[in-house]
Formats: C-alpha cells, sequence, structure tokens
C-alpha cells in the first residue's frame, strides 16, 4: 500500500541559514495576507473571487514591485497561493470557517516547498534545501520512498525542524486473529475489554506548578519591560533580553510537556495496531465534552481525539480495522453478562453488582466489554 508519511528531523541552520528560513516563513505568510486583502476586497465589487491562476499570475508582477519577495523559495510563496485557494475550497463547502490573516505571533510558524529537480536531498548529516543548500541535521532514522516535499517549521522555543514528505509503501501487520474494546476515562487513561487499564501519566498535571511558577516570571518581566518601553520610546520587546529569556524558557516546558504526550500515544497506539486486527471505540464527541467546564482542563490533557486519530491512520496502514460505536451507546449502564441496564450512575461509584444476574462489575472493564460486544454487532464505521 502507497502512502504519503512524514519523516520529522531537527534542522541545524547557521545563523545566515536562519535568517533566510525566517524570511521565507514572513514572505509566505505577506502573500498569503495580501491575496486574502484582494479576494476580499474583489469579492465586494464584483460579487466574485479571485482564483489560483489569476492569483499566480498577479504573484509574479509583485515579485517586481516588491524585489525582495525574490529572496526566498519561490515555491514558498506558490504554496501559500494553493493554502488560501484550499481554505476559500473548504469554506465554501462548509467544511471550515472564513480564511483569517495569519499572525506572525502564530507559534506554529513554517513554509513548505516542492521537490523537483533533486532540489532536495538527504545525507548522513546534512539535507539540502532550495536557497539554503546543505543543512545540518540530527538523523534518526532512514528516509524512505519518492520524496515530495518539505515543511520547514520554526516553534516557539527557537529550534527549526524539517518534515520531509515522502511516497513509501507500508506492508500489512501479520493478523494475530483478537479484537479489543477500548473505553477510554479520565482516572485511567484507557481500559481495555481484557481487564487491562492503563493510566495516563497526566505530564501535564506534573510540571504543572513548574510551569505556572516560569510563567509568573514571564508576566513579571513583560510588565517590567512596558515600563522600560514607556521610558525609551524607541525601546521594543525584542530589545528587552530579560524578557525574551524567560519566554523561550516557558516555551521550551510546554514543549517537554508536549512531546512526552505525544509519545506516550503513539507507544500505545502502535502497541494496539500490532496486537489486534479489530480495535472498537466510542465515537466521542470531544468538543461538546469541552464544553463542560469542570471537566475540561482533565479531558484536554488526555488528548483523547489525538489518540483516536493515530489509531484510525495506523489501522489503515497496516491493514487493521478500527470500528467506533454510537456516543449514545450506554456503555456503562448495561451489565455485559446478562444484558440488564441498571440506569446511570454518578462518576464516584466505580464498582457495581448487577441486581438482576449478581454479576459484580469494575465500572470501566465492563464498559470495555460492552464497547467490544456492541461493535461487532452494530458498527458505524469511521
Amino acid at each position: 500500500m502507497l502512502i504519503q508519511k512524514a519523516f520529522k528531523f531537527r534542522l541545524f541552520p547557521t545563523d545566515e541559514q536562519a535568517v533566510l528560513i525566517n524570511k521565507s516563513i514572513g514572505c509566505s505568510r505577506f502573500v498569503y495576507n495580501h491575496f486574502l486583502d484582494c479576494w476580499e476586497k474583489t469579492y465586494q465589487q464584483t460579487g466574485k473571487g479571485l482564483t489560483y491562476n489569476s492569483c499566480s499570475k498577479a504573484l509574479t508582477q509583485l515579485k517586481v514591485a516588491l524585489p525582495w519577495l525574490k529572496e526566498p523559495d519561490k515555491f514558498a510563496l506558490q504554496n501559500s497561493l494553493k493554502n488560501l485557494s484550499h481554505a476559500y475550497d473548504r469554506f465554501f463547502k462548509k467544511q471550515a470557517r472564513h480564511p483569517r490573516f495569519k499572525s506572525k505571533r502564530n507559534p506554529n510558524q513554517a513554509y513548505k516547498t516542492c521537490f523537483t529537480n533533486k532540489n532536495i536531498e538527504v545525507a548522513d548529516q546534512s539535507i539540502k534545501l532550495p536557497k539554503l543548500g546543505w543543512v545540518r541535521y540530527a538523523r534518526s532514522r532512514q528516509v524512505e520512498g519518492r520524496l515530495l516535499s518539505a515543511f520547514i517549521r520554526v516553534v516557539p522555543s527557537g529550534k527549526y525542524f524539517i518534515s520531509l514528505v515522502a511516497e513509501t509503501e507500508v506492508k500489512e501487520l501479520p493478523k494475530t486473529g483478537k479484537v479489543v474494546g477500548i473505553d477510554l476515562g479520565l482516572l485511567d487513561f484507557m481500559t481495555l475489554s481484557t481487564g487491562e487499564k492503563i493510566t495516563h501519566p497526566k505530564f501535564g498535571c506534573s510540571m504543572e506548578q513548574k510551569l505556572r511558577r516560569e510563567q509568573r516570571k514571564l508576566s513579571h518581566r513583560y510588565e517590567g519591560a512596558k515600563k522600560r518601553m514607556l521610558k525609551q520610546k524607541n525601546l521594543t520587546l525584542m530589545d528587552c533580553a530579560n524578557y525574551q529569556k524567560q519566554k523561550i524558557k516557558v516555551a521550551k516546558l510546554k514543549e517537554k510537556i508536549s512531546n512526552r504526550k505525544t509519545d506516550f500515544l503513539h507507544q500505545w497506539s502502535t502497541k494496539l495496531v500490532k496486537n489486534h486486527d479489530q480495535l472498537v471505540i466510542e465515537d466521542l464527541n470531544v468538543n461538546g465534552l469541552l464544553k463542560n467546564h469542570r471537566l475540561a482542563k482533565a479531558i484536554s490533557e488526555v488528548s483523547w481525539a489525538e489518540f483516536v486519530r493515530q489509531l484510525t491512520y495506523k489501522a489503515k496502514w497496516f491493514g487493521k480495522e478500527v470500528i467506533k460505536i454510537d456516543r449514545f451507546f450506554p456503555s456503562s449502564q448495561m451489565c455485559s453478562v446478562c444484558g440488564h441496564r441498571d440506569g446511570k450512575k454518578a462518576l464516584y461509584i466505580r464498582e457495581w453488582t448487577c441486581p438482576q444476574c449478581g454479576a459484580h462489575h469494575d465500572r470501566d472493564v465492563n464498559a470495555a466489554i460492552n464497547i467490544l460486544n456492541e461493535g461487532l454487532k452494530n458498527p458505524i464505521g469511521i
């Protein structure tokens, strides 16, 4: 099976290369915002928007008027226009909201370049990129397949990353003949129908006190920087070294939490897909659950949506199946032995006994078994 797979590495550009990367990102953002403004003005005047081809021709003229747009990679600017066109297509199909202007304060800044005529090459210690030349990188694995494109990204901590997108072949994993029901929760990250419970490390909660302390320091230094700016009118936040140092410190701490959480999700999603042929889960409405302000923080911490996303695409890659059941199925109210429905139970009730057959249940294990049985009988698909 041919798939498009991304290989992510950390880049270590020189000072000149870092400047050019930042210029490419800034120019891509400028082009996106410029033609978004043109698109809106044209629509107000004529009742019709622009097309990608008309914007592409206008971009050529814009480069003549603004010579600094010729400095970055040309593919970065073209892909910025494609992103705008795609955003409008999704908006008109009612799949997304109206495109908005991009801000330089957005924590994720990136641009995309395309592979053509061997302008992107991968060596043992460096990667060749358009306009940048050979850039040193941290090689953690072999890039497999035919290269298609590359995303160069700058994160708030000041680190540079590249995601190489390649078309590669994935072989199906051998069948195990096993099926499993998965009940996602807050006390335990998930409970399997086999009775196994996986506890969530709760990286955000464990480092919350340290993060609060560092964010408080950042707030104090921001107020101090504002007072200095009032005294020296030509001073900016970029000139306030203590504020910038603390800002990077907070960003690194958040990045560490995010990396540990992502690693945990990848480990368990891969393990479940390798060891089971069918995985049955609930079709959770995470956005709706987040409206409960008492549980919103805990739900965000466990990252259910990201875990289900990883399970879904990995199962598709390796020839396994993810089955979803109706989100309103009363998995925690039914007895998995006799099927008796005992009604809703408060969250503090973790164990209960069926009044009809006398079977004693662990709330989460019973729910996982019910999810498995329902998924095998009445799947609703992905």
